[in-house]
């Protein structure tokens, strides 16, 4: 199922774009190239609509037995997650983050879990652009709809071998694993033709395994099990140095969205589902205070959490929306790592007011209510959306200036 597409009105490139020019790529994505202001849009609401409609249908399910459906996974595909981030000459949408994060926040509010996985898949499929040429056309060459899962943290170790590394190593936490075709992950690579340090390498499945290790109380769905390496052979097209990802300047794609640094993207890649679960908690509990539950106290911590969530919204679509403007500043790209962070701590008290408005009843194991709230607590659990691991240093030394 094709995304429409259509034309994202916003302003004119910053002149923050990457200063060094990346390797030539072809003139379909030239375009996207120039900046904020010709960005297209994807269009993808009504996908999202459908996408909603469907995880809700089968929410209840996939948290009993942890894990999504297989129409809903599909779905997540035939609707355009997975190729958001793809170059349009593969047939992608190259999509902006403003479109894709309106398209998860519905979602959410049927099941964090399939907007979690959806949000996932576009975010992992940006970060393999990081790829070289012949490993784009590798992984798109066939369509654009290719679903990728990421263990983001270096948990392995990579030797050289002749045209490429050998791999071997664990990967925790890898969330949409069970229905990927490939898995990126990190590992530190030593020696051989290319510079030592961390490098991410893609690894089709079948080559490696999943241990189901996944036991949260919260976002069971999500299937983020755990992945196997060992001693794989990835050929050099299929592995990119960290380091890229971290500086905004993409060595083999002029696509804006493919040259962005990581630290303002991290956040808003688990943040957005988290809103979208807190808006479906919200019109759950609200579903609940009826007759003498209705309360003065009830009434006003429904307000209370309602004003949260807005809030939370409102910081959430400002950060996809400086990414998409291009704002890359370390005052903006630390405000992004801060409003991710905020907005999650946010969101736990919102679905802890709600918990408390609809009490007993809506912590029944048939109410959904309890599910958003085990969902959201779960979430914001996530390493980049803390405080102290994600946004007090760096916007810290935004309001206080550098450290002695």
């Amino acid at each position: 199922m094709s995304v429409g597409r259509g034309v994202l009105d916003a302003p004119a490139a910053t002149g923050t774009e990457p200063a060094r020019e990346p390797a030539a790529v072809p003139a379909a994505g030239a375009a996207a190239a120039r900046g904020a202001a010709s960005l297209p849009g994807t269009g993808q609401a009504p996908a999202a609509g459908r996408l909603r409609a469907l995880a809700a249908l089968h929410a209840a399910e996939a948290d009993t037995r942890r894990g999504l459906a297989r129409e809903v996974t599909d779905a997540i595909r035939e609707d355009g997650f997975a190729r958001h981030f793809v170059a349009a000459r593969f047939g992608g949408a190259e999509g902006t983050f403003e479109d894709l994060t309106r398209a998860v926040l519905p979602v959410g509010e049927s099941c964090a879990a399939t907007a979690w996985c959806a949000s996932l898949a576009a975010y992992a499929a940006r970060l393999a652009s990081h790829l070289p040429e012949e490993g784009h056309q590798e992984l798109w060459g066939a369509g654009p709809d290719t679903l990728l899962a990421t263990g983001l943290m270096p948990a392995g170790r990579a030797r050289p071998a002749d045209g490429g590394w050998r791999v071997t190593g664990c990967w925790a936490y890898v969330s949409g694993i069970a229905f990927a075709d490939w898995a990126v992950v990190c590992a530190a690579a030593a020696g051989g033709d290319e510079p030592a340090g961390l490098r991410f390498f893609a690894v089709p499945r079948g080559a490696y395994t999943v241990r189901e290790t996944w036991d949260s109380v919260g976002m069971r769905a999500t299937g983020s099990h755990t992945v196997v390496v060992d001693d794989v052979f990835v050929p050099r097209h299929l592995s990119f140095e960290r380091a890229a990802t971290l500086t905004g300047r993409n060595p083999t794609s002029r696509l804006a969205s493919h040259n962005v640094p990581f630290r303002g993207v991290g956040g808003l890649t688990f943040v957005a589902p988290v809103v979208g679960a807190a808006a479906g908690a919200l019109a759950a509990c609200a579903a609940t205070l009826t007759g003498r539950r209705r309360s003065p106290t009830a009434e006003l911590d429904v307000v209370r959490a309602s004003g949260r969530i807005d809030a939370a919204r409102h910081l959430v679509e400002e950060s996809a929306r400086a990414l998409d403007r291009r704002l890359f500043a370390p005052r903006e790209l630390a405000r992004n790592e801060r409003n991710a962070a905020f907005a999650a701590e946010t969101l736990r008290e919102a679905v802890t007011l709600l918990v408390g408005a609809a009490g007993t009843s809506g912590l029944g194991e048939g109410h959904s209510l309890q599910r958003f709230w085990r969902d959201v607590t779960s979430a914001t659990s996530h390493v980049a959306l803390q405080y102290d691991t994600a946004a007090r240093e760096n916007y810290a030394a935004v309001l206080l200036g550098p450290k002695d």
